[in-house]
């Protein structure tokens, strides 16, 4: 027995995030196939036979910028009637944090894909823009439940970097002393023995995040609430 009911395509939208040079990045493309081709598009596709809309995206995630351990979190499904003019299409949009510095530069060209600031994102394709504002929101709600960073800062990090990542994603400035208080009540991460000398001339040191199995509670969960 097959069900009668009208067809619908199911599509994946990545909203890729990025950080580099204290401003969080979203990896954009121009669409290469009609309509609204050559204009402005979050990196996707379709569903094929077998996948999931997980293994999809991955998919996508992986033909885009070469890595496979990618974080990724999904953020609404958005099924407007008319969003796409070329067909009914249901599209599940998930986040995905990427480190720029892991990435394959050369891959990322070839698929005509551009970083761009979130904060200089151009007009896109269809409801784009609106799942760019849900995912940066996915990714608020994310930091303010636990300490953000592990998957789009380098390996070592200074508290300085870590402060800049989180006012790139709140878009605001937080108190350094207050910053550093409430990350540390944390414990979830530690100070190493090597400085880096470019932030200051006494050099700030340099932290890593703990793995899951040196945290003394891994099931707490953290809420930051930071405040500016």
């Amino acid at each position: 027995m097959t069900y009668q009911h009208p067809k619908f395509l199911v599509a994946v939208d990545c909203v890729i995030f990025g950080y580099q040079d204290a401003d969080l990045k979203l990896l954009l493309h121009h669409r290469d196939i009609e309509p609204a081709k050559g204009q402005w598009s979050l990196m996707g596709g379709f569903v094929g036979d077998g996948e999931s809309v997980e293994d999809a995206a991955m998919r996508v995630l992986y033909q885009t910028t070469g890595l496979t351990n990618i974080y990724l979190e999904q953020v609404a499904a958005f099924s407007a009637v008319d969003r796409d003019p070329g067909a009914r299409v249901i599209s599940i949009a998930l986040v995905a944090l990427i480190r720029i510095d892991e990435h394959d530069r050369e891959l990322v060209r070839k698929n005509g894909a551009h970083w761009r600031s979130v904060n200089e994102v151009p007009k896109l394709i269809f409801d784009h823009n609106e799942i760019v504002e849900k995912g940066l929101e996915t990714l608020q709600k994310r930091a303010s439940n636990e300490l953000a960073g592990r998957e789009l800062l380098p390996e070592h990090f200074t508290f300085g970097q870590l402060r800049s990542l989180y006012e790139a994603i709140f878009q605001r400035t937080f108190d350094p002393g207050n910053f550093r208080k409430k990350v540390l009540s944390l414990n979830v991460i530690e100070r190493l023995d090597i400085k880096n000398t470019k932030e200051s001339k006494k050099g700030a040191y340099y932290h890593r995040f703990k793995d899951q199995n040196e945290i003394n509670d891994p099931e707490r969960i953290f809420k930051i609430h930071l405040k500016g």
